[in-house]
């Protein structure tokens, strides 16, 4: 199935299969931009509808489902286009492709090797730095045995002058992505971080008595730690420390609960916790002196280099910043820290009662998509997917090829994955606790009893006389 401009793709409930919503051209009433191309349980084929019929469909599907016992969000670089839009009107900066001089030809031909493996048809900026640290290992094992002047040695230091500056322009292009968001016009940027920020609460706010929330992001930038800020939502990593916190091998399972007032034997945990990790490494994560640490590294720096110039980060540069690419190789998960990150990742969602939601993700990682695929053998797990867009198809081939329907759901198109459109129509409300369960059924038990008063004596069931 392949997604058309316009179109949207929604799979809830209890639909067998997923279903196609076309756009209309021109449509009269802008609550009603959509038409089913099929006859299904909540729609007849040619339909016309908007959010108004869609929002009784997902919202209650989508806040039944954020209340698993166990919930994760996989956060992809759609998250940050998203808020980028919204703050700046602009398309986010790019990974902009390098030209290597230093073996070219070589480095081509591998990046677009690589790019075709992961589905698309040239090689990006991830796909290069791959194929030079790949080429940089092999050069060095061929030049230990090489005199002084061997032409490997001087490929070697001509590849790692050009990685390094490329590696400074691609933090120079994510702090811009930082920078644009921060110095946006007040009304614009307000209006970002409240989306960001309902976002984030549609998933953080979980009732006292469920696990806490696990964030997952393989981007590079802190957009996500930004909209916990002004949330003010903990964000528990595996970083340990105030100055210069220590990345740690040790999972730091702290998560702090107490007893309401009155309440005995039913422990709560704290509200607004959630435990975080950044797949992929962080712009502000950096290799030094056999440690991984975390930095200050203002939201939005000019540049990079002036802050790697303090006292326990000798020695530093881009080339030991914790940014480097995994979308097609495995190898580097296998490594410190990856394989720590990957197995939090792997603990959190591979468990009974589990839903994991994607946004913003392209599923071009098949080390992600392996642990996701083992998720899916659990039969009570869940999977929700929600994306602007399915360019290459990888969704639709993914959800194809795993298997299990009733487990998957989908919300993907330019309106369904809209962040705007999501939070404020299709998104659990932020504040699932007691006091609204409460009101549900306090609201249940009266129009339950409001029935028997039409039809027969008008009296309540507890002998009360209705007004």
């Amino acid at each position: 199935m392949t997604l058309q401009d316009g179109q949207q793709i929604i799979k809830t409930r209890d639909d067998p299969r997923p279903f196609v919503l076309d756009r209309l051209d021109a449509p009269q009433d802008p609550y009603k931009p959509f038409k089913a191309n099929v006859t299904c349980s909540w729609a007849k084929a040619g339909e016309e509808f908007g959010p108004e019929k869609l929002r009784p469909r997902i919202e209650p599907w989508l806040t039944a489902l954020v209340q698993s016992e166990h919930l994760s969000l996989l956060v992809g670089s759609g998250l940050t286009h998203a808020v980028h839009g919204l703050a700046t009107g602009k398309a986010l900066p790019g990974m902009r492709a390098k030209e290597f001089q230093t073996l070219q030809a070589e480095i081509a031909a591998e990046a677009k090797r690589t790019a075709k493996a992961a589905g698309r048809d040239s090689g990006n900026f991830e796909d290069q730095i791959r194929a030079v640290n790949e080429l940089l290992r092999g050069l060095e094992i061929i030049a230990s045995t090489k005199t002084e002047d061997a032409p490997e040695r001087k490929q070697i230091e001509g590849l790692r002058r050009e990685l390094t500056e490329a590696l400074e322009s691609f933090a120079a292009s994510i702090l811009e992505a930082e920078r644009n968001l921060a110095c946006a016009p007040d009304e614009k940027r307000e209006n970002a971080f409240n989306y960001l920020v309902s976002f984030l609460m549609s998933f953080a706010s979980r009732s006292g008595t469920r696990d806490r929330l696990h964030l997952f992001t393989t981007n590079y930038d802190r957009y996500i730690e930004a909209g916990a800020d002004v949330a003010g939502l903990r964000l528990i990593d595996r970083f340990v420390g105030t100055l210069a916190p220590v990345f740690r091998a040790s999972r730091l399972d702290v998560d702090l609960h107490y007893n309401p007032p009155g309440i005995r034997g039913e422990p709560r945990y704290l509200e607004g916790v959630a435990r975080f990790t950044k797949l992929h490494g962080s712009i502000d994560w950096v290799d030094c002196h056999k440690a991984i640490r975390r930095f200050g590294l203002p939201f939005g720096a000019e540049d990079i280099n002036p802050y790697l110039r303090a006292p326990g980060l000798e020695g530093a540069d881009a080339m030991k910043l914790m940014i480097y690419p995994n979308a097609a190789k495995d190898r580097e998960t296998a490594e410190y820290p990856y394989v720590e990150l990957f197995r939090d990742f792997a603990a959190a969602i591979c468990r009974p009662n589990s839903t994991l939601v994607t946004y913003g993700y392209s599923f071009g990682d098949e080390h992600i998509n392996r642990v996701i695929e083992d998720m899916l053998t659990i039969p009570s797990a869940h999977l929700v997917i929600i994306s602007y867009s399915d360019p290459l198809g990888r969704i639709m081939r993914l959800y194809e090829r795993l298997g299990p329907p009733a487990q998957i759901t989908l919300l993907v198109g330019d309106h369904l994955g809209d962040l705007k459109a999501l939070v404020d129509h299709y998104l659990p409300k932020p504040a699932i606790d007691r006091t609204t369960l409460r009101m549900a059924e306090l609201l249940r038990k009266r129009l339950g009893q409001q029935a028997p008063q039409d039809q027969d004596t008008g009296t309540t069931d507890n002998g009360g006389q209705l007004p």
